[in-house]
């Protein structure tokens, strides 16, 4: 019994951690600055939500081995989500819709990228990230850099492997923005 405890605190601990990787990746000022997204809370949710399908898209490939990874990590997003919008300030009434909101806006990225991911569909992408990232005040969104970062990462990340991954060590910092 108490083994089981340790292994989930430490699955748990573990996803944590792959999730503050994947918020750092996300928060990157270069990459903000190199595509025109805004720094804002909507131009952050939409970065951190891109990188976030990456990483699950990748992990997806190892299928049943990193389901639980999968599914902790998704949870570590959702609490992030929580305390975030609670430091925010919106009231407790409304912190539950508002997360359930962001996370179904999680899994609606991930229907839209999964396809042009797999196809390396670089003008279609372009035109999703130009719809739902938000650019910088006073620019456009330079989407054709920023499609084309998305698909050097996909890459960069298909030749991690796994263990590397869920240990945290993403290769978002060397792909060329």
């Amino acid at each position: 019994m108490l083994s089981w405890m340790k292994s989930r605190r430490v699955a748990i601990a573990s996803a944590k951690h792959l999730y503050g990787a994947v918020v750092a990746a996300a928060r990157r000022p270069e990459l903000f600055r190199a595509v025109n997204a805004a720094d804002t809370p909507l131009g952050r949710f939409e970065v951190l939500a891109l990188h976030m399908v990456l990483v699950l898209e990748r992990l997806e490939a190892d299928g049943a081995a990193t389901e639980a990874a999968r599914r902790r990590l998704v949870e570590a997003f959702v609490e992030d989500m929580d305390d975030s919008m609670r430091e925010m300030g919106i009231g407790d009434l409304a912190v539950p819709k508002k997360v359930k909101k962001a996370a179904g806006a999680l899994y609606d990225r991930v229907a839209t990228l999964r396809p042009l991911l797999a196809t390396g569909a670089e003008p279609e992408l372009a035109e999703a990230l130009a719809r739902d990232v938000p650019a910088a005040p006073g620019a456009t969104i330079d989407a054709g850099r920023f499609a084309r970062y998305v698909l050097s990462a996909d890459r960069a990340l298909a030749g991690q492997p796994t263990e590397s991954i869920l240990g945290g060590q993403l290769p978002f910092a060397r792909v060329a923005v």
